[in-house]
């Protein structure tokens, strides 16, 4: 059978991934700190049918998928004016741990570019899942929690405020009705190879055993030794380009195009070579 069907074959199914990429990018163009991607291609073994004195005489086989790449670039700051929506302007991401069925923190750190918070009903700072987000206190990383015992009591909150270096300051009353004030200090991962992270959904990112170095990522205070600061009253759009996802779309139906060109154009060079015999 002939090469070019099989080549033909590979352009069809490369470029389909290559679609549903953009898809994907497309249908997250307003999705919270989402972060696009976009899929590589590589060309496959060539075959050797002969050599000159000048070169080598291959056939390409076709093509196949290098990777799909996560394009980690700042996205668009957009305003909410709530307290508890926050940024990061810059590199870095938010440190958070779920939660299991007998409300203890699992040690399994995640990371989210998401800044929609909440403090929950037992006083935790919480992304939309319930995962608790972790400070940092120059030594060792930790729940937020409002403790009425040791500062403001969870449901006697007068005010909120979250300033650039990560540090929220609540003030209110502890359980005993006197005034207090807690302080936390968010904390701020980054990590060298950020593209070696892994997409695990609602907005979240892993690490890759084995590829990730660091392995969890390094917090920090925000600002610090290149990470982001946060703003508060803002939360990260995404960062999908809808003029180059929709030139990239254009792009992959012509060239999907093509591919099956080569596959009826093949099959037409079979049909004459089984009329030869007629």
């Amino acid at each position: 059978m002939l090469r070019s069907l099989y080549s033909g074959i590979t352009g069809l199914r490369t470029h389909q991934i290559r679609m549903d990429v953009v898809a994907n990018n497309i249908a997250n163009v307003n999705t919270t700190g989402f972060k696009s991607a976009r899929a590589n291609f590589q060309d496959v073994l060539a075959q050797t049918i002969g050599r000159t004195e000048i070169n080598t005489t291959q056939v390409g086989l076709g093509v196949t998928l290098a990777a799909i790449d996560n394009i980690h670039t700042q996205g668009p700051l957009q305003t909410t004016g709530r307290v508890l929506d926050l940024a990061i302007e810059g590199n870095g991401f938010f440190v958070v741990k779920p939660v299991d069925s007998s409300g203890t923190t699992i040690d399994n750190p995640m990371y989210t570019r998401d800044g929609t918070f909440y403090f929950d009903k037992d006083g935790y700072l919480v992304n939309a899942q319930g995962y608790r987000v972790q400070q940092w206190d120059g030594s060792a990383e930790g729940d937020i929690q409002l403790d009425g015992a040791t500062g403001v009591d969870k449901d006697r909150v007068d005010t909120i405020s979250v300033g650039t270096d990560g540090t929220i300051t609540v003030t209110g009353t502890d359980s005993a009705g006197n005034p207090a004030t807690s302080t936390f200090k968010i904390g701020i991962a980054i990590c060298g190879n950020v593209e070696s992270l892994k997409r695990v959904g609602n907005n979240l990112w892993d690490v890759t055993p084995g590829i990730t170095d660091p392995d969890p990522l390094e917090i920090d205070f925000a600002g610090t030794n290149g990470r982001g600061i946060i703003r508060s009253g803002y939360l990260e759009m995404s960062n999908v380009d809808l003029a180059q996802e929709f030139t990239t779309m254009i792009t992959t139906q012509r060239g999907y195009q093509a591919n099956a060109r080569i596959i009826t154009t093949s099959d037409e060079l079979l049909q004459e070579l089984v009329n030869l015999k007629r």
